[in-house]
């Protein structure tokens, strides 16, 4: 159990060390930059078309033939059988490694199939690619509420809200668990 808890510390310690130095120079990323500035001044109202812009912009490998392998796996995830997504994820990995969507589809695909450890690193892989990946922290987030970390979930939620205000389900989680951790420090 010992040495579960400090991969999983080392994974963290990774994860913020990468997102942290990372960010000055995903700024320069001219293509997206616009599109998260109108989700950081977005109201509510808004906010939910702008994230889609967001995700359409991520999901754009500049490859037909990856776009289909991403099509593919999220096409076998929706059908239940992440299984069948993970062959196609991987395909994607093998042949687009600077594609983000590819780690996260298959980050995906193995936590539904219950492979905490690969989903984590491939997680790690898709905020080192893309520091900005709010589903992503989303979903590590997720992951270490289950494994009872809940400093670094909320860690999380507050970057994803850094990112975009307006997550609701990152809002809520945060209050949650403010409310948790500030009960158990009483």
């Amino acid at each position: 159990m010992g040495t579960h808890t400090d991969h999983f510390k080392c994974i963290v310690t990774a994860l913020f060390l990468v997102v942290g130095f990372s960010l000055p120079s995903a700024a320069q990323e001219s293509g997206l930059d616009q599109l998260y500035q109108e989700l950081q001044e977005a109201d509510p109202a808004t906010s939910s078309r702008v994230e889609r812009q967001i995700i359409t912009e991520w999901e754009k490998s500049g490859s037909a033939a990856m776009d289909l392998l991403l099509r593919r796996g999220k096409d076998a995830l929706e059908d239940g059988e992440p299984d069948v997504a993970v062959e196609h994820f991987s395909a994607l990995v093998d042949h687009a490694p600077d594609f983000a969507e590819g780690y996260y589809g298959r980050a995906s695909s193995y936590y539904l199939m219950g492979m905490t450890g690969p989903a984590l690193d491939d997680i790690r892989q898709v905020l080192a690619l893309n520091p900005r990946h709010f589903a992503a922290m989303g979903g590590l987030a997720l992951i270490m509420e289950e494994l009872g970390r809940n400093d670094d979930a909320l860690a999380l939620y507050r970057m994803i809200l850094e990112i975009n205000p307006n997550a609701s389900d990152a809002q809520m989680a945060t209050d949650r668990l403010e409310l948790e951790l500030e009960g158990q420090s009483l």
